[in-house]
């Protein structure tokens, strides 16, 4: 290394830390990221530059504190650095890093999976271990694809969704997307894909949704592989809710046609929406359901896809049925043992019902904000708070950007969408924290909200 690299060591005993300057410099002259206009980025942007973050706090090269608003994009469900996840990764990496699962066990995995049946919705008896949502959503198409190709129904090859929805970034999970801007791009190549309009609306607005989806069923049951939803809230869409019946009316809808149910729980598992599987709320199970994010607690990149027997011995019988699929890091032991911990916590320190109380105040404070003049909608759902500016909608829409730049001046992380403004905190955010948090959320929305008003 020359004397000028950053990384050059300067006294003997390791890497230096380089400086906030020659961070970013490097970061602007290397770093694509994700959702960014680069060029914008490179000319104006200044950003947080994060060197460590503990429980519901980011420590940026300055050494100020910001609150974790969205959880590291819905993921550190149990705060960062929880001691029982750092203990368990330390262990788990004294005595195997990685082995691949194709023909070998191991008991990370294996246990994993048993832990997993055990608590998913009735019905689930496999897993099949990924690396990302993506990774879930797009191993779920494959399999019901694959199912009824070699089951007798070759004509079953199409999918459907929901207007809005988002369901990862691959090419397949990208056709299910119901998100036009993130579409747009890859339009020509993607798979042909069904979008029903969501039943976000009450009253007649719903009322159609819900015929639209028994009218794609009437028409199109017989050439459905399956039926991909987020239940109950579309993410990346906006935060928003729809009504749990829509959920029974596809359950219904599928048995009824022999179609797969997938629910993409890769957001609104482990708790995030109240109770521990969003699908609890309409009380039906689905036939595969996809994790990723809290289900290693924000900490390692893992999935896991969950199938019903129906589905998993449409693949025996001879070499050609088998699932030829995977990736290398797939059930990877320090991703399973970490799994395994977060699963214990969640028992052992009662998530769920530590949750509630914080859900309350969340739902009150954004219920106060709903009455601010330039606010034109507020919701809450569980552990998601959620509002709409006045202004035009969209992924591309300015105004929550500058309740972001407010928040980060007071102390808090908020990365909007458009002109939405959300929460998403870790479950377990300490209650001062939590107030603390939400006391910049208003002061911020307040402020931008009254200059649109």
């Amino acid at each position: 290394m020359s004397r000028g690299d950053p990384g050059a060591r300067r006294d003997g005993a390791g890497p230096a830390r380089a400086s906030r300057e020659e961070i970013v410099a490097i970061d602007k002259r290397r770093v694509w990221h994700p959702y960014t206009e680069m060029g914008r980025y490179r000319a104006e942007v200044d950003p947080l530059v994060v060197v460590e973050a503990q429980g519901s706090r980011l420590r940026d090269a300055d050494g100020r504190s910001y609150l974790d608003g969205n959880a590291s994009w819905w993921s550190s469900l149990l705060g960062h650095g929880h001691p029982r996840l750092v203990r368990a990764l330390a262990r788990q990496s004294e005595t195997l890093c990685h082995a691949a699962l194709a023909g070998i066990a191991h008991e990370p995995a294996a246990l994993l999976a048993e832990e997993l049946c055990r608590v998913a919705p009735p019905g689930l008896e496999h897993v099949f271990f990924g690396d990302d949502g993506s990774t879930a959503v797009e191993i779920a198409m494959k399999l019901c694809l694959q199912y009824w190709a070699q089951n007798g129904a070759r004509e079953r090859n199409r999918l459907a969704a929901l207007e809005g929805a988002f369901h990862g970034e691959t090419l397949g999970a990208t056709a299910l997307g119901g998100v036009e801007l993130f579409r747009r791009p890859f339009a020509p190549v993607l798979a042909p894909v069904v979008h029903l309009p969501p039943p976000r609306e009450p009253g007649a607005a719903a009322e159609q949704c819900f015929e639209r989806l028994t009218r794609c069923f009437r028409e199109q049951g017989e050439r459905l592989a399956a039926l991909v939803l987020e239940p109950v809230v579309q993410g990346a869409a906006g935060m928003y809710f729809y009504d749990p019946e829509y959920l029974r009316l596809a359950r219904r809808l599928c048995d009824e046609y022999a179609v797969f149910l997938v629910f993409d729980e890769v957001f609104s598992g482990y708790g995030r929406t109240g109770p521990m599987w969003a699908a609890e709320h309409a009380g039906v199970s689905p036939d595969l359901l996809c994790l990723a994010k809290g289900f290693t607690g924000g900490m390692l990149p893992m999935s896991a896809t969950l199938v019903g027997t129906r589905l998993f011995e449409g693949f025996l019988g001879s070499p050609e049925r088998a699932f030829y699929y995977g990736h290398t890091f797939c059930g990877n032991p320090l991703g399973a043992a970490v799994a395994r911990e977060v699963l214990r916590i969640f028992e052992q320190e009662k998530i769920l019902e530590l949750a509630r109380p914080k859900a309350a105040r969340i739902a009150e404070c954004f219920a106060e904000l709903g009455r601010l003049p330039g606010v034109s909608r507020a919701r809450s759902l569980g552990m998601i708070g959620a509002l709409d500016l006045a202004g035009p909608d969209g992924y591309l829409a300015g105004a929550g950007w500058r309740v972001y730049e407010r928040a980060r001046a007071r102390g808090a992380y908020l990365r909007p969408l458009g002109n939405v403004v959300y929460v998403t905190p870790s479950l377990n955010i300490p209650d001062a924290d939590l107030a603390e948090l939400l006391a910049i959320v208003s002061e911020s929305v307040a402020e931008v909200a009254a200059g649109a008003a």
